[in-house]
């Protein structure tokens, strides 16, 4: 296993990492298992105590429009803060820490170098359960260049978002997964936190874009669609919005989303205004490529969440008619 690495939100035996804030009691672990107060001082399992790595091209996070077909080496760690019945990643992320192998920060840097990555990226399991490793490890990486992202269900504290964001953040995927009710429901958290997260990332000129997982019998409802859409575009603007397809995982068997629900919950969030919509876990699906929302020119084909052709000239313009997309996308 990794190094026992103190964390570096706590206060009287509780954890101020995510909003859970749990208050643990000696020789226990919190809600997540990743950490554990030894004689009064909170200490977390997870420093770099890597459960998988891989190099990934950066639309598979899934981000659009930041740098796209870039590449980012990916780590992901173990455990969760939400306890939703389907999750996509059950095997790391129900798991308590694993002693599957241990990486440090500078030597995670030294392989996305040696390996013509662009980028890093914190994703596969929450990235605020290592948040320490991850600072550091993006102070490392933006003295040599590099991008940092986390791909996050947004449920960290205030406190552990600004040190992700001052230590070199530039890029968030956060996962909206539902109505209120249904983040209540089924991971147990107050998703008013995730909006105001959200809020903050924006706010901070962090690159932002939105991931909606559209489950089967939980959140596959097109007035859920519109609420989420509306409150997307009056708290955070037309950022890209990921409408994804859900498949049979862990505790949770209904059969997979319709595609015909996925292409019309497509149409309602452009009718709302949205200028960039799409549709994940569809394979070779239009809705997955980038149009210009001026003259409707096809700028990004993409297929499987591989970029296979880009348009958009260098300085950020719309081959076709010159609209300015440098707003929508850091290229």
């Amino acid at each position: 296993m990794g190094e026992m690495c103190e964390s570096v939100l706590q206060e009287n035996g509780k954890c101020l990492v995510c909003e859970r804030q749990c208050k643990i009691d000696e020789d226990s672990k919190g809600h997540c298992g990743t950490r554990i107060n030894r004689q009064g001082t909170i200490y977390t399992l997870n420093y770099g105590n890597i459960s998988s790595l891989s190099i990934n091209q950066i639309e598979k996070k899934p981000f659009f429009h930041y740098y796209p077909g870039s590449r980012a080496l990916t780590v992901g760690f173990w455990s969760c803060n939400f306890d939703c019945p389907w999750c996509q990643n059950y095997d790391i992320s129900k798991v308590e820490p694993q002693s599957k192998g241990y990486i440090s920060p500078e030597e995670f840097v030294r392989i996305a170098l040696a390996n013509s990555c662009q980028g890093t990226s914190l994703s596969f399991n929450e990235p605020t359960l290592f948040l320490e490793w991850g600072i550091e490890t993006f102070k490392i990486a933006k003295r040599r260049d590099l991008y940092n992202t986390i791909v996050t269900n947004g449920y960290m504290t205030e406190r552990a978002l600004e040190l992700f964001i001052r230590s070199g953040l530039d890029a968030a995927n956060v996962d909206i997964k539902g109505s209120i009710s249904n983040i209540q429901k089924y991971c147990h958290a107050d998703g008013e936190k995730i909006w105001r997260n959200c809020k903050m990332l924006k706010d901070s000129g962090v690159h932002l874009e939105v991931t909606t997982l559209m489950i089967t019998g939980v959140n596959d409802d097109l007035a859920v669609v519109s609420d989420i859409g509306k409150r997307i575009l009056d708290d955070l603007g037309n950022i890209p919005w990921h409408l994804t397809r859900y498949f049979p995982a862990y505790e949770y068997s209904a059969p997979p989303t319709s595609v015909r629900f996925l292409e019309d919950a497509y149409q309602i969030a452009e009718g709302l205004g949205f200028y960039f919509v799409y549709l994940g876990n569809v394979a070779d699906h239009k809705y997955e490529n980038t149009s210009c929302p001026e003259c409707g020119a096809l700028l990004i084909t993409r297929s499987g969440l591989a970029l296979i052709d880009n348009k958009i000239t260098g300085d950020g313009a719309c081959l076709h008619c010159g609209y300015d997309l440098r707003g929508y996308f850091i290229l």
